[in-house]
């Protein structure tokens, strides 16, 4: 299981209703992307921050594993932007508003990031993906879906098993049996896939399956303070941010 799964299995709330959680991380994911950058953004990247850490309780450490990668991304969409191509500073030359844009951009990407991650750290996909049949997605999707995100994580425990015994085997020595090992680890992996497949197949056929899995999904009632307590979040972080915005200029 990845960290961040295991995270959102022990969250503490893993026993809230995924729409409350849902409404909170993408309310503050759309606040990111529509507000004014500055200083919407950085307002909402501040109270998304403290969110995970205070009653979230997710991680710091844990949280920055999982933001690096995105920030990753959010830092190389933002770079291209400090330069223009043509014009009189000749073919390459720093754009006139490039780091104003870049930051905006920045700032932007990174706090709608941090929404995003709010919600995977406290909701399981186990919990969302059975629920969306109630909300008009077909069930055959939600099936293959439920599948595939069980068979990863069997995958992902073959290579890591692969990769461990081909070490205990010096297959890492040198660079030609690296790439053998590379080699060996996609061949073994491709053939266990195949073989998952078919086992899986055989055991539904021999409990009846008739195309839709029955999945047993824990009770959760949607809380309205929780609901009221993010729109009052939202909705305080649009007024602030046109406030300080008409304060700043």
């Amino acid at each position: 299981m990845l960290p961040i799964d295991a995270a959102a299995h022990g969250s503490r709330w893993r026993r809230r209703h995924p729409g409350e959680k849902a409404v909170l991380g993408f309310g503050l994911t759309l606040c990111a992307v529509a507000l004014p950058a500055w200083p919407g953004a950085a307002l909402v990247g501040t109270a998304t921050l403290a969110v995970l850490l205070g009653p979230a309780g997710v991680a710091p450490r844990l949280l920055w594993r999982a933001f690096r990668v995105p920030l990753g991304f959010c830092v190389t969409g933002a770079a291209p932007l400090l330069f223009q191509v043509g014009g009189a500073g000749g073919l390459v030359s720093p754009a006139p508003d490039g780091p104003l844009h870049a930051g905006e951009l920045l700032l932007r990407t990174s706090a709608a990031s941090l929404g995003v991650l709010l919600f995977a750290f406290t909701t399981p996909v186990s919990d969302v993906l059975p629920r969306l049949v109630r909300a008009g997605v077909p069930a055959p999707v939600v099936d293959v879906a439920l599948v595939m995100y069980r068979i990863g994580f069997l995958l992902l425990d073959t290579v890591a098993r692969v990769r461990q015994a081909q070490h205990a085997r010096l297959g890492q020595a040198s660079r030609a049996a690296a790439w053998r090992s590379l080699a060996g680890l996609g061949a073994t992996a491709f053939v266990r896939a195949f073989d998952r497949a078919a086992r899986l197949q055989d055991g539904l056929a021999g409990r009846g399956y008739d195309g839709t899995l029955r999945v047993l999904v824990p009770r959760a009632e949607v809380s309205r303070r929780f609901l009221a307590a993010t729109a009052g979040l939202l909705a305080v972080l649009v007024v602030l941010t046109y406030a300080l915005r008409g304060l700043l200029t």
